[in-house]
């Protein structure tokens, strides 16, 4: 992730250099290195930070003003906390926790950012996706009425898995394998699919007070698929009684579907791009790349002095 959204970063915005890396293993950090040089970049080698303290050195370092973090989910509020209390921006990655202490731990940091005027993008980027934004505001206007029901999906295929290597401690394994632990991802409802359920409470404006669910491991049973689920079930309920109906999965050859979808009493809506409400509307007006646009976001705030702060 690191070297995607630094790319991102560096190649859609003016005046953007990469100064310093930092990460747990040093072939990690030569491969995001690589990555980064097809952008011209180089970076000095007393700015390449290697181990669990790495990112203490790198926040620390003044000539750094704007911070993108992508490591396992697990670590990003303690990262998040270390670069706000250095005064820098940053730009983290989904999910921003993997647990609820965790998740307070952000909110706190995204207080202090405000205090101290930082910014904080999350990663969320269907909410810099311009389709998203146009189509979700006429939501918001009641294009489709008021909202009786919510569905959010995010079945897929399987995803990348780092067999483990003769020599490897099992914190290293699972280090490399982050996804397939739950310590470190939050299990794939959280690390994927939080983008449909992020745009559902997008929608409605607000949180699930209930939830009622069911997983389990169907396809992926061997060791080296850590201790997640390949699939879940879930009926969220909102405070107002509505339901959210979710799906998520990572089974191969079976049937995709990653989308959301809401119901209102005029109409229903794909929240991307479509309404129907007597005669259907679509979404015509300029696209951009959302990866890039949450850094382009981000980074025209910090500019204009009014910093962006998703962390709540």
């Amino acid at each position: 992730h690191t070297e995607d959204a630094a790319y991102n970063a560096r190649v859609i915005a003016k005046n953007v250099k990469v100064l310093a890396l930092a990460d747990l293993f040093p072939d990690r950090l030569e491969h995001c290195r690589t990555q980064l040089g097809k952008v011209e970049t180089n970076v000095p080698e007393d700015h390449r930070f290697i181990g669990f303290d790495s990112y203490k050195k790198l926040v620390q370092l003044p000539d750094v003003n704007y911070v993108i973090l992508a490591a396992p989910p697990a670590f990003r509020p303690l990262h998040l906390r270390a670069a706000i209390e250095a005064g820098k921006h940053v730009f983290m990655e989904k999910p921003v926790a993997v647990d609820a202490p965790g998740v307070r731990s952000v909110i706190e940091s995204g207080e202090l950012a405000k205090q101290r005027g930082l910014g904080i993008v999350a990663g969320t980027q269907r909410r810099h996706q311009s389709s998203y934004v146009e189509t979700i505001k006429r939501i918001h206007d009641r294009a489709v009425g008021e909202i009786v029901e919510c569905r959010a999906y995010w079945n897929g295929g399987g995803i990348w898995v780092i067999p483990r290597e003769p020599g490897w401690t099992d914190a290293e394994w699972q280090l490399r394998n982050w996804n397939y632990f739950t310590w470190l991802s939050g299990d794939h409802i959280v690390e994927q699919h939080l983008h449909n359920l992020d745009v559902i409470n997008w929608v409605v404006g607000t949180h699930p007070i209930k939830a009622s669910s069911l997983g389990g491991r169907q396809a992926r049973t061997e060791p080296v698929y850590g201790n997640v689920y390949d699939h879940f079930a879930t009926e969220f309920e909102y405070a107002n009684g509505m339901r959210m109906f979710s799906q998520c999965r990572q089974i191969y050859d079976c049937t995709s579907n990653v989308s959301e979808a809401v119901v209102g009493t005029k109409g229903s809506s794909n929240c991307s791009d479509t309404i129907r409400s007597g005669q259907e509307w679509h979404y015509s007006g300029p696209k951009s790349n959302p990866y890039e646009q949450e850094h382009i976001d981000l980074i025209g705030s910090i500019r204009n002095g009014k910093p962006l702060n998703e962390a709540r």
